[in-house]
């Protein structure tokens, strides 16, 4: 049963704006001349994480002056819920990885299970090198490994529930033009 409309158009109107479109424009810019700089020359394969990474790649690609490929998969641990469960892979990387650099866009690096299970998937698939990039870099310590990074971040956001520029709220709001967070949450 879908939600409430209702509710969730409350959601957005009592969010917190954490990052307005020019803020996250901005680091766009950021991570396309760090990543341009890096993987020029490398002929990389970009995976986009589906659906988080979607909007990410959607505003990231056109930045990038260079020769890459584009494939996707789908691995979540979310859902549609607001915690993290058991991953799940919905569709599996979709381009051969042997030999090649890839990038993996994502929208958020919030504990990493998720990013760091689809890296060890492209190394065991052959992949030369892998780098991650994400649009958010959740500050807290609950990481998968200490101290864990994606190799390019956009921005680095308080501990709480985002969503916005592709991260979701009960599947509403990737459309949502910065970073909000749920009131009181």
């Amino acid at each position: 049963m879908p939600p409430d409309l209702d509710t969730i158009a409350r959601v957005m109107r009592d969010a917190d704006c954490l990052a307005d479109h020019a803020t996250v424009q901005a680091a766009l810019d950021r991570m396309a001349d760090a990543i341009s700089t890096a993987l020029h020359d490398t002929n990389p394969l970009i995976y986009t994480v589906m659906n988080g990474g979607l909007i990410l790649a959607g505003q990231l690609l056109p930045r990038l002056p260079f020769p890459l490929e584009v494939a996707y998969l789908h691995a979540t641990r979310y859902g549609d819920a607001l915690h993290g469960t058991q991953l799940d892979w919905r569709i599996r990387p979709t381009q051969p990885a042997q030999d090649r650099t890839v990038l993996v866009l994502d929208d958020i690096l919030d504990e990493g299970h998720t990013l760091a299970a689809i890296v060890e998937r492209l190394q065991a698939d052959g992949a030369r090198r892998v780098h991650t990039a994400v649009l958010i870099h959740k500050l807290h310590h609950r990481k998968a490994r200490p101290d864990m990074r994606a190799d390019f971040s956009g921005l680095d956001i308080a501990d709480r529930f985002l969503f916005g520029y592709g991260m979701d709220y009960k599947g509403y709001w990737r459309n949502a033009p910065g970073i909000y967070a749920l009131k009181d949450h």
